[in-house]
């Protein structure tokens, strides 16, 4: 039998296929951060055993804080300018980062060292180790009360009163421990009217992370307790996936025990090259 079948003269080999231009394909990500040690220029001698003993302080409350113990807080003011340096220097900065409001604001920095934090406000620099500063699980006090149920609905809202009675329902039964209740705002049907309702009934509480990587992860506290908003940014900058998560504090913000003892590991790997 003779099959009616051909090949089409140029349907395959090289040139045959679009460009990505021509197929309307969005770009490939470029890069992302990965863990690259650098080592301090040391130009102080003499500020070397005392950042060492320090580093050493911080490596130890990361092998602590790995077996579930309390975290450390260590002040970093005070200490000689070349001695800062080289301690600031060789923490570098992480991918996240957090604003805290409150008496005295602070800004926070996650070191290169997954759980090694670095906490600085007016008259405050201190490091602390642990899944998180402490003053991030303050979070809940409002910058912006909440108005709940009561909050006035405006044209376009549709769904939120829904949510909002699901999430203060969460919110007034939470207790420490439990799993996350994640509400999808993503797979659900919403109007920007809604969100901005969302918005009013559920205040604004202090603290705000962003997590920098392969895209952006945004973490929003509200004014009530234990709601977070949670938004996941691709790495053009597009929102993919947006939540309202009821916990103590959402996972991505936090340093789990195995970074925490890997920190632990790298850092001292870091003060045997210092040496």
């Amino acid at each position: 039998m003779v099959s009616n079948f051909h090949l089409p003269p140029t349907g395959f080999g090289p040139g045959s296929q679009p460009s990505e231009e021509e197929a309307g394909y969005l770009p490939l990500p470029s890069g992302m951060r990965t863990y690259s040690p650098t080592l301090p220029e040391v130009t102080e001698a003499q500020a070397v055993a005392p950042a060492l003993d320090l580093l050493d302080r911080i490596a130890a409350a990361g092998e602590a804080s790995a077996t579930g113990q309390d975290g450390a807080s260590l002040q970093l003011a005070g200490l000689a300018p070349e001695v800062r340096r080289l301690i600031a220097e060789t923490l570098g900065q992480g991918e996240v980062s957090m604003k805290i409001g409150g008496q005295p604001a602070v800004a926070v920095q996650e070191s290169v060292f997954a759980g090694v934090w670095q906490v600085l406000g007016s008259g405050v620099d201190r490091a602390e180790i642990g899944p998180v500063p402490a003053r991030a699980l303050a979070a809940f006090d409002p910058v912006r009360a909440p108005q709940g149920p009561n909050a006035p609905q405006f044209p376009g809202v549709v769904n939120a009163p829904a949510l909002l009675v699901e999430l203060m329902d969460k919110s007034a039964s939470y207790l420490p421990g439990q799993a996350p209740h994640v509400i999808n705002l993503t797979l659900l049907p919403h109007t920007e009217a809604d969100l901005a309702w969302l918005d009013t009934a559920l205040g604004q509480g202090s603290v705000t992370i962003l997590s920098r990587g392969y895209g952006n992860c945004r973490v929003t506290a509200t004014a009530t307790p234990h709601v977070w908003r949670v938004q996941f940014f691709n790495s053009m900058d597009t929102l993919i996936l947006d939540t309202f998560e009821v916990t103590e504090m959402p996972e991505v913000a936090l340093a789990a025990p195995e970074d925490l003892a890997d920190s632990a590991a790298r850092l001292r790997e870091v003060m045997e090259a210092i040496r």
